[in-house]
């Protein structure tokens, strides 16, 4: 399984963006996709999950802000973030796992991450 992740920038607080995540592989559809994200010299947080079916698991610390979704078809991944804070600045990577899990450790696949920088 390969991951791409893609659609981030430098946007302004308050503002919405939408990155992608492209799979291949066989598997790829059979398997669960988070998106965590890392920021300068903190570790890597779990920010939401969807599963092959679709459930969707989000981060409370989110605050409801973020919606992830899943195009089968087309074996993409989206992750919507409105309302962008300045706290929301990191390096954003996709990851597939087979099970559900938090913990950056279970996702054996990982895409190479995209820049997201929120200015006040």
């Amino acid at each position: 399984v390969q991951l791409q992740a893609s659609g981030g920038g430098l946007v302004q607080a308050g503002d919405s963006l939408r990155l992608s995540c492209v799979g291949s592989g066989r598997t790829f559809s059979t398997y669960g996709v988070a998106w965590f994200r890392q920021a300068p010299g903190k570790e890597r947080e779990f920010v939401v999950r969807i599963g092959s079916g679709g459930t969707t698991y989000n981060s409370d610390s989110m605050e409801g802000r973020f919606t992830v979704s899943r195009d089968s078809a087309k074996n993409m991944v989206y992750l919507q973030m409105n309302s962008l804070k300045p706290e929301d600045t990191a390096v954003y990577y996709c990851a597939a796992n087979a099970y559900y899990s938090r913990s950056y450790e279970a996702y054996p696949y990982w895409g190479q991450g995209t820049q997201v920088t929120v200015s006040s």
